[in-house]
């Protein structure tokens, strides 16, 4: 199944927005199983401070990448000011089939 990446750029907001959906947004994470491949915060340069989100998912089109993307508790809070979604094709690394 095609793999997709979720690229969310943190608003102004981000910390107080992260702080109080974290646990909503977690449990949506959940509720993918194996449909999630990987996700975590990108953090500033000192390695602790959230910037934005990575989520890497598959789908069976953009189209239902961007629907799944759409049901995330951060973006419904709007923690993200840009979003970009994207298919991904792995070369190297541990989702390579």
């Amino acid at each position: 199944m095609p793999l997709y990446v979720m690229h969310g750029f943190d608003g102004p907001k981000g910390p107080e927005i992260r702080k109080a959906t974290r646990p909503a947004h977690l449990e949506w994470i959940a509720t993918l199983g194996p449909v999630a491949k990987l996700g975590g915060p990108m953090l500033a340069e000192d390695g602790a401070t959230p910037v934005g989100s990575i989520i890497f998912l598959e789908a069976e089109s953009l189209e239902e990448a961007k629907r799944i993307y759409a049901q995330d508790p951060y973006r419904e809070a709007k923690l993200w000011e840009r979003i970009e979604i994207r298919p991904f094709a792995v070369v190297a690394g541990g989702f390579k089939e």
